[in-house]
């Protein structure tokens, strides 16, 4: 993690890393002016928090209240050498414990991140630099080592190289990448977690099973959603892009809906609007950018290459942001390497849709063939023994696409996780089954996978699949586990060159009677497709294009980033507005308008719901207010202080709308309950002095929200990239 150090005034400084500032200071004895604790203090303090967040997981998993458990630090000094130090920590715990849980805490308290680091002895290189920004690959750990050259199945160079090469695009474009977390819970499984340091939303996570094949996993991801604009998804760009000469591509262009909002002519082709547009309902109106919210100049399409006959059609940037996610996207060392894997997800989670919307039992991988995988034996057999029951499968459906599974089932809970992978080698598809399925995850994250079901409702309901494909939570069949199966085993093969590889997986794709769209992305140095297949390889229904569409934020973003400056009558306009759309009152308004607050402040919490709250109060309507603050107080999982603040107004509109009450024979204990400042805010909002009480003013400019400038100014040395190459 990357952490920038600015110097404040007299012995005051300021840290700062992702959405989070940390001042230090030093002891009046020491010159400073004691007015935060010392950059010692913070580490001493790191350890013994550390400690109790483990005791904590380790109780939340076994519902195990905390309230009597205490936890304490000192640190010993040895008076010879004050920097030989005992930490001995102490924990407190009732008789109501087991000695068993007891000595499970203990054992959580050893697993300290803090303690762990410290005991194995980090090591620390000091040195200067020309430029803190330009060292853009400084946090990269994993080096290639001497001339060493290690190739794996379906890589077309080694990984070393691959790595180098990779590195080398992104130290081009100005990022710093970091790794953020490694995870190794059982052999052959590896996975990390790496991401932009001056940007962290922009994040992937690679798996694979050695170190190097991870972190060629992780960067690949990395570049491949970079060059198809995946992180800034839904996300607003800024005036300054949204009035520029492209805003996605140099290569988009633009349409204005027709005559009564129809579709313009230019977009998509016929089969594309057969299945987008079947009932004609679909208007241009729909497809609008979401990222430049520019209506002025309409719809923002990007050209893709029709394989049956290599036509170029123009599909609109917010059919595919609506519609595919990060599906249909891959980067590689070779165009065929790139859509071989690019083909494969789209299969894994084509298939795993079909599997689980229609409750498929399939048939277990024999021992015999397992054997042929040692490596994939050793990681099953590793999890077993940690007593995780592991189911290995066959998703081919009879050998008609690539497709494996790995099926974990939890006994401490009884809830199971399916996860599939797919390549054209059986032995690759296995392996990335099983290191998906750890990918990220400690044993406790085992713990948050749900209980199979009988209900066909609950596994084919659209949103399941969503879950699924974003983190696998969603629910499957207990027919799922069936030893009947629905197809006999095949040990299928679709290996080859990477060209053999890609040919066929096109194929296949044919033979379903599909059509495939292909685009190509070579601006940052490596080949990227994204492949779409119409009415096959969407994530979301095509029915969000009408229904649920990102670019409702173009209704609401102007007039809430400007909340603070709006009349009475614009305040009741949006209001409406909100009411009328049906929208879900606890939809966060991060999603509605496509604006990364700072999840650690108010805005960042913000509902629909609790913005429709202080619309009433701002324009006096307290009746309303007080039916809306009742909801909010019912399902609120907003901070306790919020929490608390809302239980004030609540009591504040029950006095003021009693005629036999007087506020003023209630202020002193209500202080006394709730803190004069939290009053002051309390009686300002319900009298309308204070309006938006915890939202800091912004505007259209994005003034003050620092996180999402970062995305921005992210997407800027992409976009720069964009637009000093196509002037070559």
């Amino acid at each position: 993690m990357e952490i920038k150090v600015n110097f404040l005034d007299n012995l005051r400084l300021e840290a700062k890393f992702d959405d989070f500032t940390v001042i230090t200071d030093q002891p009046i004895r020491y010159k400073g002016d004691g007015s935060a604790p010392s950059p010692f203090d913070y580490f001493l303090a790191s350890s013994a928090l550390c400690a109790a967040y483990f005791v904590r997981v380790y109780c939340l998993a076994r519902d195990i209240p905390t309230d009597n458990i205490r936890l304490s630090q000192n640190n010993i000094v040895d008076p010879e050498n004050r920097y030989n130090q005992i930490f001995k920590i102490q924990v407190e715990l009732p008789e109501s414990i087991s000695e068993k849980d007891r000595d499970g805490i203990l054992r959580s308290i050893e697993r300290c991140t803090v303690k762990k680091v410290v005991q194995t002895g980090p090591e620390f290189q000091i040195e200067t630099v020309e430029n803190l920004d330009e060292d853009a690959q400084a946090l990269l750990m994993v080096k290639p080592e001497g001339e060493s050259s290690t190739f794996i199945p379906g890589k077309d160079l080694p990984l070393e190289q691959t790595i180098a090469n990779m590195t080398q695009m992104l130290a081009d474009l100005g990022m710093k990448i970091e790794i953020a977390s490694w995870r190794n819970l059982v052999p052959h499984v590896w996975s990390l977690h790496i991401r932009d340091a001056a940007s962290p939303m922009c994040f992937t996570n690679g798996k694979g099973s050695t170190k190097e094949s991870a972190l060629c996993s992780a960067l690949g991801e990395f570049i491949e959603r970079l060059s198809c604009n995946f992180f800034y998804n839904d996300q607003y760009f800024g005036e300054d892009i949204a009035n520029s000469a492209f805003v996605h591509y140099p290569n988009e262009r633009w349409f204005k809906p027709g005559a009564d909002d129809s579709l313009p002519k230019g977009i998509l082709d016929d089969y594309c609007l057969e299945i987008y547009n079947p009932d004609g309902e679909l208007g241009g109106s729909n497809l609008i950018d979401t990222n430049s919210g520019n209506e002025a100049r309409g719809i923002c399409a990007l050209p893709f290459v029709r394989q049956s006959d290599g036509e170029v059609v123009y599909f609109p940037s917010n059919l595919i942001e609506n519609l595919y996610l990060s599906n249909g996207m891959s980067a590689g060392n070779t165009l065929y390497e790139a859509q071989v894997q690019c083909l494969s997800e789209i299969f894994e989670r084509a298939v795993k849709k079909e599997i689980i919307e229609n409750e498929l039992a399939l048939p277990d991988v024999p021992i015999e063939v397992l054997n042929k995988y040692p490596s994939l034996l050793e990681g099953i057999k590793a999890l077993e023994e940690q007593g995780y029951p592991v189911l290995v499968k066959d998703a081919s459906l009879g050998g008609q696409f690539p497709v494996a599974c790995v099926t974990l089932m939890n006994p401490r809970n009884g809830g199971v996780f399916a996860s599939f992978g797919a390549h054209p080698s059986m032995e690759i598809a296995l392996e990335r089954s099983l290191t998906e399925l750890l990918q990220g995850r400690s044993f406790e994250g085992m713990n948050d996978f749900q209980p199979p079901t009988f209900s066909g409702l609950a596994v084919s309901e659209p949103n399941n699949f969503v879950e699924h494909f974003i983190d696998s939570s969603g629910v499957i069949s207990w027919r799922f586990f069936s030893n009947k199966a629905d197809y006999d085993f095949c040990e299928w093969d679709f290996s080859g060159t990477n060209q053999e590889e890609a040919q066929r997986l096109f194929a296949i794709l044919e033979d379903l009677g599909k059509e495939v769209y292909m685009a190509i992305h070579q601006d940052l140095g490596a080949p990227v497709c994204r492949i779409l297949v119409p009415g096959y390889s969407e994530v979301y229904p095509i029915e969000d294009l009408i229904w649920d569409n990102t670019n409702k934020a173009l209704d609401y973003r102007d007039d809430i980033l400007n909340l603070h400056r709006l009349s009475d009558a614009q305040l009741a306009a949006l209001f409406e507005r909100l009411e009328e759309s049906q929208l879900d009152d606890y939809m966060d308004i991060i999603t509605l308008i496509g604006i990364e607050f700072d999840e650690n402040t108010e805005w960042g919490q913000l509902t629909i719901l609790e913005l429709k709250l202080l619309i009433h109060l701002a324009l006096g309507q307290h009746e309303e207010a007080l039916e809306r603050v009742e909801q909010f107080l019912q399902y609120n999982t907003n901070t306790v202080a919020r929490g608390l603040f809302y239980r004030a107004i609540n009591a504040v509109l029950e006095i003021t709308l009693d005629d036999e009450l007087a506020l003023e024979d209630f202020l002193p204990n209500l202080v006394r309950m709730f803190g004069q400042e939290t009053m002051d805010a309390v009686v300002g909002s319900v009298t309308g002095e204070v309006r938006f009480y915890g939202l800091t003013p912004t505007n259209s400019q994005l003034e003050g929200l620092d996180k999402h400038l970062r995305l921005i100014e992210s997407y800027k040395k992409l976009h720069a990239a964009r637009a000093a190459k196509a002037a070559v």
